[in-house]
């Protein structure tokens, strides 16, 4: 990479680490006080039931609320033909609301999931009755464990929207007896809310042009050194299985590492797995919580999952982590094998 270049990618970095905001603890005190009881990132069916019981909104209160927001999402090719929004109106958390993945996203762009414009994500805020002070859980669904719910969470973070979390799971929710409801939605946003625009935080991105820089440095002398770990399936990763989008050639970019989502969950109810487990995981995959990271997978959901992986095993810096959006459905759809791009196992 030339000098320049190689300062580009550090600036943005840098203005990461001096840009990352510090969170007051969600807390109210005095007459009407009120303890959300949502410190961290990931929380448990017990942590949002808990904060639910505690914290039950009213008509006439602007009061911070937390609100569980479904984050229903299912492949294009799904051998059942599910959708979220049909999984959510079967079985959800009583007063959830839905984001839609496949809604709220840039329709401009040719790939699935690139984000949306600042004031395409408010006006879907305002349209689910969710305001900027909100504390949001956003979960998956019982059907496939975590997988989506980490793409949504990320998108409102990286929206600049302060109260996120995720919960790890909606299957677990169910299992251990929580309460849930089915039905029609409309009634649940009686009128949209005020949400303002936002500025995207863009040093939690990464576009194309920052991502090909990081593969063409990859292994030069005075590179920074960037980590890209792909979501995707090893077989998919090593280019010996079929990406699942015809005639989109499998493979990985140069230098990144394979960390399958499968192996970040637990194998029988679909939660990510404790902070330790993932922390030894990472480690045993070599990933160095010393230099910076990049997450990547099909098509920028999954990618999430691990983002969201390195958060629960404290593992490195969090204003050193970004994302891929467009991720591999873009990267080979604009480079090829000859390139020197896409690199395959033998």
């Amino acid at each position: 990479m030339a000098l320049s270049r190689l300062a580009r990618v550090r600036s943005s970095f840098a203005k990461a680490r001096l840009t990352v905001p510090i969170r007051p603890r969600a807390h109210m005190s005095g007459a009407g006080s009120r303890q959300l009881n949502l410190e961290p990132y990931i929380v448990t069916p017990k942590d949002l039931s808990a904060a639910l019981t505690k914290n039950v909104p009213t008509k006439i209160s602007t009061a911070p609320r937390v609100i569980p927001l479904c984050a229903a999402w299912f492949l294009p090719n799904d051998p059942q033909g599910r959708t979220g929004r049909r999984v959510f109106e079967e079985k959800r958390i009583p007063s959830a609301r839905f984001f839609d993945l496949d809604a709220v996203k840039d329709h401009a762009s040719p790939y699935p999931h690139m984000l949306p414009s600042a004031e395409g994500f408010a006006k879907a805020m305002r349209d689910i009755g969710i305001r900027k002070d909100d504390e949001v859980v956003v979960y998956d669904t019982q059907e496939l464990g975590i997988f989506s719910a980490p793409r949504v969470a990320w998108t409102l973070k990286v929206f600049g929207h302060q109260g996120v979390h995720i919960l790890n799971n909606f299957r677990l929710w169910v299992e251990q007896g929580y309460p849930t409801e089915s039905g029609k939605v409309e009634a649940l946003v009686e009128e949209p809310s005020h949400y303002p625009a936002p500025t995207l935080d863009a040093a939690k991105v990464v576009d194309f042009s920052g991502m090909k820089e990081i593969a063409q440095d990859h292994g030069k002398e005075g590179s920074e050194g960037i980590q890209v770990l792909d979501a995707r399936s090893s077989g998919r990763w090593a280019g010996t299985d079929p990406e699942p989008r015809p005639g989109l050639s499998s493979g990985h970019m140069p230098g990144s590492i394979s960390v399958p989502v499968s192996e970040l969950l637990h194998p029988d109810t679909g939660a990510l797995l404790p902070g330790e487990e993932l922390r030894r995981l990472f480690e045993s995959k070599g990933v160095d919580p010393e230099r910076p990271i990049v997450s990547s997978c099909g098509t920028g959901v999954t990618a999430a999952v691990v983002d969201a992986a390195l958060g629960e095993a404290g593992y490195g810096q969090a204003e050193a982590r970004r994302l891929y959006d467009g991720s591999w459905t873009e990267w080979a759809q604009r480079v090829t094998e000859a390139d020197g791009l896409i690199r395959k196992e033998n």
